[in-house]
């Protein structure tokens, strides 16, 4: 029963983290230094993006209470 729950919650925080919208310029733009990457800037996110965002933080927690609970078992 764990199994299934934790399988179809990876599934979809694994599903969730792909639809979040990119904050970089990508991996170029990690190599070449260029546009600045702040991983600490304060920027705000609206409408679809904090849904995805506060979902993707649910199904995380989610995701290593159902581990923990697996291993305890």
């Amino acid at each position: 029963m764990l199994d299934i729950l934790l399988m179809v919650v990876s599934a979809a925080l694994i599903i969730l983290s792909l639809l979040q919208s990119g904050k970089s310029d990508g991996i170029s733009g990690a190599f070449t230094g260029s546009g600045g990457l702040n991983l600490f800037a304060n920027t705000k996110e609206r409408g679809s993006e904090k849904i995805i965002s506060n979902l993707t933080l649910g199904v995380g927690i989610l995701f290593f209470v159902l581990v923990i609970l697996m291993r305890i078992m």
